[in-house]
């Protein structure tokens, strides 16, 4: 019995030897494994950034893709639109045939936060990357310079010339378009209601921009031009908004010389606050071409004795005062002119034919300067 159980013994140490020893090298193969593991991943990770970093640099190098607008395939990325969206947009106008490549290509190479909404031109001939770079890049625009001066007519042929808007379709966004401007606040109901507030400048549109998003960009851009202190100051004259802007779009049309607005719009206060009725009439002829443009398309090149008589609340040889509405979308001179008017006597002025004005303190003077300058 003593020998059996020595020998039980001894294997039992030897048992208990080895499995400790399994037990290490096992605890070395898991320190092992989870080392490589931290290393291979460090290693992708390190050589994933490089090439994340490459392609941004070769995407800063790389050459412009330019497609001519006539061989191309116009495709509009909507505002907000991910990867998968836009991978689906591209395989309906045949730019791609796999999506799930371009998701995966463009999450690789670093562009799926990249892509800009608007009007691209494109084309099937692309390779998937360059695809990308274009998206990314600036959508296609158009330049359109509104004068001064311009009265909402001649804007939206300006706009439907360049491809922008359709004149029937812009009337109807000025006409039955939601905006939210202080300065449209209590507006009067009337035609063309916005005539005067679309401000005159030089833009950039995206083909796709539609009549409602350009009006709003030109309010906007009204909304900053006016400062806060404008409201005061029409506050503090008696006036409104619309009134001074009523004001400042007859200045703009009368006024030739940026340096004469000051003075022209002295003349029209001291008319505008006369106790006599006929100088009340401020008998601007811009309120009669203003009145032809909108009936006929055009200008007339001399207004006649006929013209004074037309019937229309915009005829100021007929009504007192100002007119219902602005006659065209004043620059920010002429504003700031209807504001902080030239203080002085005149109360005439009559075009020279160079530009500028002879102004006058009776009426008497006023028919001497229109015989010196052949003026009716």
């Amino acid at each position: 019995m003593g020998v059996l159980g020595t020998g039980y013994a001894g294997k039992s140490k030897t048992l208990k030897r080895k499995n400790k020893g399994a037990k290490k090298n096992r605890a070395a193969l898991w320190v092992f494994f989870f080392f490589a593991v931290i290393s291979i991943t460090a290693v992708c990770c390190y050589l994933s950034y490089n090439y994340v970093v490459g392609k941004a640099g070769s995407r800063n190098e790389a050459r412009e893709i330019t497609i001519s607008p006539g061989e191309g395939i116009y495709v509009e990325i909507p505002r907000g639109a991910g990867t998968s969206t836009i991978a689906e947009i591209l395989k309906e106008k045949g730019i791609i045939k796999n999506t799930y490549i371009f998701r995966l290509l463009s999450m690789i190479n670093g562009y799926d936060s990249l892509y800009r909404s608007g009007t691209h031109i494109l084309s099937d001939k692309l390779s998937y990357e360059d695809v990308m770079r274009v998206l990314s890049s600036n959508p296609i625009t158009v330049k359109v310079t509104i004068p001064e001066g311009y009265n909402v007519k001649q804007i939206a042929e300006v706009l439907e010339k360049k491809g922008l808007a359709d004149e029937d379709k812009f009337f109807d966004a000025l006409s039955s378009g939601q905006f939210d401007y202080k300065f449209l606040k209590d507006l009067p109901k009337r035609d063309n209601r916005l005539e005067g507030y679309l401000f005159p400048d030089t833009y950039e549109f995206d083909l796709k921009a539609g009549e409602k998003e350009i009006i709003d960009r030109m309010l906007a851009n009204f909304n900053a031009k006016f400062k806060p202190e404008y409201y005061e100051k029409a506050k503090s004259m008696g006036m409104t908004v619309d009134q001074i802007v009523i004001l400042a779009s007859i200045i703009e049309r009368e006024a030739r010389r940026p340096e004469e607005t000051d003075k022209i719009a002295g003349v029209f206060y001291n008319r505008l606050k006369s106790k006599d009725q006929t100088l009340r009439r401020l008998q601007s002829c811009a309120t009669i071409q203003y009145i032809f443009y909108m009936r006929e398309g055009t200008v007339k090149e001399k207004i006649t004795e006929a013209d004074t008589k037309v019937e229309s609340p915009y005829n100021t040889y007929i009504i007192e005062g100002l007119p219902p509405g602005p006659i065209c979308c004043p620059g920010e001179n002429s504003i700031k002119s209807a504001l902080f008017p030239e203080e002085h006597d005149y109360l005439y002025f009559v075009a020279r034919g160079d530009g500028t004005h002879e102004f006058s303190r009776t009426y008497a003077e006023h028919q001497a300067a229109q015989r010196k300058y052949g003026v009716r």
